[in-house]
């Protein structure tokens, strides 16, 4: 039988309603019974003891709000009667002690991947075409359009093929369309960046979106690439060349780059682009999969549209999975500062050393003051659907979202764009904007992006695959076409987190070695937003 309500943590004082509570409905939660004094959703919280005004909300055993108003015992949080708070932390207070799970039935484990000459595993095999500046975009689409259609036959959508069954009243001839895989080459895939960047803003982030492209390139997943530059843009072409440098002094990737105020025409340029990058696909193509140790994986882990069951369902699932990837040697990068506040203390308390403690205070304090700034603030981080969904205050999400990094030790704390050096977790300095986050957690050299979410998100990337990972069965069952993974069973007492963390990481072995396509691959979903940190001039 499931239950009704769960309290996360033994010093909290709010519950979660697991199903949707009626009002003067009677609930047990231990040796204690409350009653429900108005009704309250599933996902939503109410308070377990009568709370005065100032008086602090605590959910996964910190300090997620503060009471607005009084609030009686049994009463549904919102937004009306709780306001956002969170600890303020100056610095380590302890150094947490952690053991490690028994990893002994994966250290022998190994998927199926591309091995490049630095070392590095690749789950995917991509020839990536990008611009430096938005001024080459259009250039950029018309080789899409020329490569999709000669190399990538099966990139028709089912749309298209939709409206072509309609024309020809044929939709046996659609089926078959829609079947056929007619590559040119079946071991390499080709994908395009456009992006909004490279002038105009301030050099800054210029040279940020430098690094990004350079970590695209150093990502395993990427075998090599064609750049295209206009030629007096902020992002010069040896900006990006001594970014790569800089992160992968022995690269030996082939690069080719054309820039056009030094090619003559259009038609000149494409037709050379086209011939060079054709023979550099066709040998990237020879590359074939081999045996790799799990350690070879580098996992991202990100939430979106996250809902009332994230924390406590796919989000812990996640944590558990990052515990193993440490246990086994492998590594993972936590993201999206704007969703770790009001949890810095355990985080900073699990740092290995001081320098990465305060370096991640100081990313969190430049970040909030540059937002400030603005003219918001952290406590604008919840988006509506999360409020209508139970995550009402900032320090509530970010209690919640935090639970992917899982309790390992911290190994390091990485600025946005930079390269992931140390096996274990890190965290990443990124904004929590699904397609901001992912696009900078593969820039970092994530293989394989875990996306939790509990209301449903299409995000995906060009060069990893995306694992969308809902917290709920009902979103497994309602979009079905865009979720991969669900842990909705751990929310009904069916599974247990360390059960749904060994199931996901069997499902990522598989997608590692391109026995399943994600559904963001399937349907084909490339985004990339570079983080624009300042203003344009």
């Amino acid at each position: 039988m499931q239950k009704k309500v769960l309290k996360v943590n033994p010093r909290d004082n709010v519950a979660v309603a697991l199903v949707d509570l009626k009002q003067g409905e009677a609930v047990t939660l231990g040796n204690l019974t409350y009653e429900i004094i108005k009704e309250t959703k599933a996902k939503h919280k109410f308070v377990t003891e009568d709370l005065s005004v100032n008086d602090s909300i605590i959910m996964y055993g910190v300090l997620v709000g503060k009471a607005s108003q009084p609030i009686q015992k049994g009463e549904v949080i919102t937004t009306e009667n709780v306001k956002h708070q969170s600890a303020k932390v100056e610095g380590k207070t302890e150094t947490t002690l952690w053991t490690a799970p028994d990893v002994d039935k994966w250290k022998d484990k190994t998927f199926m991947g591309y091995h490049r000459e630095d070392g590095q595993v690749g789950t995917e095999n991509v020839w990536l075409f990008f611009p430096l500046v938005f001024c080459e975009n259009r250039n950029v689409e018309i080789l899409k359009d020329v490569f999709e259609k000669e190399l990538l036959f099966e990139k028709v959508s089912k749309h298209q093929l939709l409206l072509r069954s309609l024309i020809n009243n044929s939709e046996e001839e659609t089926a078959l369309e829609e079947e056929k895989d007619s590559r040119v080459f079946k071991n390499i895939d080709v994908k395009f960046i456009t992006h909004q960047g490279g002038c105009g803003g301030i050099r800054q982030d210029a040279e940020a979106l430098g690094r990004l492209l350079a970590g695209y390139v150093k990502n395993p997943n990427v075998a090599g690439a064609t750049v295209l530059s206009l030629g007096c843009q902020n992002l010069q072409v040896q900006i990006f060349k001594d970014a790569l440098e800089k992160i992968s002094p022995d690269h030996k990737k082939p690069i080719i780059v054309y820039e056009q105020q030094k090619s003559g025409t259009v038609d000149e340029m494409l037709n050379g682009i086209i011939k060079d990058s054709y023979e550099a696909i066709k040998k990237a193509n020879e590359l074939q999969r081999q045996p790799a140790p799990v350690s070879k994986l580098v996992l991202g882990l990100e939430c979106g549209g996250s809902d009332g069951f994230s924390g406590i369902s796919a989000n812990p699932v996640l944590g558990q999975l990052s515990d193993l990837m440490a246990g086994i040697g492998g590594s993972t990068i936590l993201s999206e500062f704007p969703e770790l506040c009001g949890v810095e203390q355990e985080l900073v308390n699990r740092c290995i050393n001081e320098e990465d403690a305060e370096r991640f205070l100081q990313l969190m304090k430049d970040f909030e003051e540059s937002v400030v700034a603005a003219g918001s603030g952290f406590d604008m981080n919840p988006s509506p659907g999360n409020i209508k969904d139970g995550l009402i205050t900032d320090a509530m999400k970010s209690a919640g979202a935090a639970k992917k990094g899982g309790s390992s030790p911290i190994n390091d704390v990485l600025d946005f764009t930079e390269y992931i050096k140390k096996p274990g977790l890190n965290l990443l300095c990124t904004p929590g904007n699904d397609v901001e986050c992912t696009t900078a957690l593969v820039g970092s050299g994530s293989n394989i992006v875990l996306f939790t979410t509990g209301l449903g998100t299409p995000t995906g990337n060009p060069v990893a695959p995306v694992v969308k990972i809902s917290s709920n069965t009902a979103l497994s069952e309602k979009m079905p076409d865009i979720i991969d993974f669900n842990t909705g069973d751990v929310i009904t007492g069916e599974k247990t987190i360390d059960e749904k963390a060994e199931e996901l990481l069997e499902f990522i072995i598989e997608v590692a070695s391109g026995n399943i396509k994600t559904k963001a691959a399937v349907l084909n979903q490339n985004d990339f937003i570079p983080w624009r940190r300042g203003v344009s001039l």
